[in-house]
């Protein structure tokens, strides 16, 4: 029977912050704004917007933000309005609003590769992968040494299923940073994906030295292992991940399906007991319980959780066909 394993690899872009401006600003307008009055020049709202978004106060940062907008400053200026309001709309999940802006802000400053980068970011979150490779390509060009940009990069190349050309962008991300954490995860991601297992493990071993507490490379590499059949190694990997994440289903499921492989009914099915615990929606976790109990000569439990689990999802049902049939009496 097929068993769902953990998707390998994560795209985990973060926009940069427009912050070089606060100090610049801060000598114009710290004064009145120490004193409680209005702003009245477009950097002390400018400056205003962006205490008010250190603060969470997101409707007040971007009313800041446009009434800085409105008054036309000089370029620099005007550019990290649109950046700083694209950022604040981008906590709100007004994503089309923030590439607007962020677009905005760079016909102001076409030279600056942050709002490209940001803008890339954007549009990988929204899947839209070649208008992101775009931006980062045109990041990239502006600063030749932006890790973030060849990382995220690799990431929108290997959506699209480029995983040399991602290979290529990851390289160059660990190149310019030799301990860049995401970068060694996601090329192990890429190489798992080509099914270059030992390259995979080598790389969520090397992420693991740099930062131990890093559940999905534990996750991960467990996956690669298990590929392996290195059954005993891949349990290894998903115990130390439920102790850094003892409530995700998902490494429960993981480990099930290994301690399945190793004909560990006993520790499989209490693996996916608690899967569907902590997820009683986890159809796949019914269906794979019920295979167990099948296996352990339970059919009236396993008949039951069948039930449960082609009810969550049907198409369930042409998986377990084969393995039901086989086993009626």
């Amino acid at each position: 029977m097929r068993q769902s394993r953990i998707a390998a690899g994560k795209s985990r872009p973060t926009p940069m912050k427009f912050t070089y401006l606060i100090t610049v600003l801060f000598v114009f307008c710290s004064v009145d704004l120490a004193r409680g009055q209005t702003p009245r020049t477009p950097e002390a709202f400018m400056d205003r917007g962006i205490e008010r978004q250190a603060k969470g106060d997101l409707d007040g940062a971007i009313e800041d933000f446009t009434k800085t907008i409105s008054l036309k400053p000089q370029a620099l200026v005007l550019a990290a309005a649109y950046n700083n309001r694209a950022n604040a709309l981008t906590s709100k999940n007004d994503l089309a609003g923030a590439i607007a802006d962020y677009g905005k802000a760079i016909e102001v400053l076409p030279g600056d590769p942050e709002n490209y980068y940001n803008r890339g970011v954007l549009f990988l979150n929204q899947s839209d992968h070649d208008h992101a490779i775009s931006d980062f390509s045109k990041a990239i060009e502006l600063a030749p040494g932006l890790t973030l940009a060849y990382n995220n990069r690799a990431n929108a190349r290997k959506a699209k299923g480029d995983i040399e050309g991602a290979l290529s962008d990851y390289n160059k991300a660990i190149e310019l940073n030799p301990r860049y954490v995401e970068a060694y995860y996601n090329r192990g991601a890429a190489l798992q994906a080509k099914n270059d297992l030992d390259g995979a493990i080598k790389d969520y071993s090397t992420a693991l030295d740099i930062a131990p507490r890093f559940t999905d490379a534990y996750v991960n590499r467990g996956q690669a292992k298990q590929s392996k059949h290195d059954l005993d190694g891949a349990i290894a990997d998903y115990n130390a991940a439920l102790e850094l994440k003892a409530d995700d289903p998902g490494i429960y499921f993981a480990r099930g399906s290994a301690r399945q492989e190793k004909k560990d009914l006993n520790g499989a099915l209490g693996d996916y007991s608690r899967v569907i615990e902590l997820d009683p929606s986890s159809a796949q976790g019914y269906a794979n319980r019920a295979a167990i109990e099948s296996l352990q000569g339970n059919r009236a439990r396993a008949d039951q959780d069948f039930d449960k689990a082609f009810k969550l999802d049907p198409n369930l049902k042409s998986q377990f066909k084969e393995f039901i049939e086989k086993r009626r009496p």
